[in-house]
């Protein structure tokens, strides 16, 4: 059956809890490319096959035709599993430099004995190339993760700017420091 083993790979990744690492499944992996692989030889023989008949295989419409076209759709959709199933690992994975540490040594060790050795040296990547932006613009933004409850924050006016400043569709009066302290009180 085609794109059997893609499918379980898709359905392996959607049965985990969500944000929760699996151990990358290789095996799985190694069935998917080898079914791919079949698709592709099957498609090319079924090609080769019309253009030494002559036939057209754009135009014609016969058995060799619609074989071609299901090997080429399977191997589509099984390298669209495939690209699934990697792209939301490293979505995991780039979510645990934001949530556990930037470090490798800081990942717990049941975290690091699901990563393969490209995913860990990717995390390292991904870690370095936050540290080195943040180092950058000199700012931690791994620092209040959760954000207020209160939408409102307080501004304590160190110069008298006037009115008339518009901030986010409402007016705001930078009053002098006297005048802000004595409205809070």
């Amino acid at each position: 059956m085609h794109g059997r083993h893609g499918r379980r790979l898709v359905k392996e990744l959607a049965s985990g809890e969500k944000g929760q690492l699996k151990p990358f499944n290789d095996e799985l992996v190694n069935e998917v490319i080898k079914e791919c692989s079949e698709n592709f030889l099957a498609l090319q023989s079924l090609i080769r096959k019309m253009q030494e008949e002559g036939l057209d295989f754009q135009t014609t419409r016969n058995a060799d035709h619609y074989g071609a076209l299901i090997n080429h759709l399977s191997l589509i959709r099984n390298k669209r599993c495939l690209m699934a199933y990697v792209y939301n690992r490293a979505e995991m994975i780039q979510n645990l430099a934001w949530t556990v540490g930037l470090r490798l040594f800081e990942l717990p060790q049941e975290i690091q004995e699901k990563l393969t050795h490209s995913e860990k040296e990717y995390f390292k990547r991904h870690s370095a190339a936050l540290e080195s932006y943040m180092s950058k613009a000199d700012l931690n933004l791994n620092v209040d993760m959760v954000p207020p409850k209160d939408p409102y924050i307080k501004v304590r006016v160190l110069d008298d700017l006037g009115e008339g400043i518009v901030v986010s569709d409402k007016a705001a009066n930078f009053a002098s420091p006297l005048y802000a302290l004595s409205q809070t009180n």
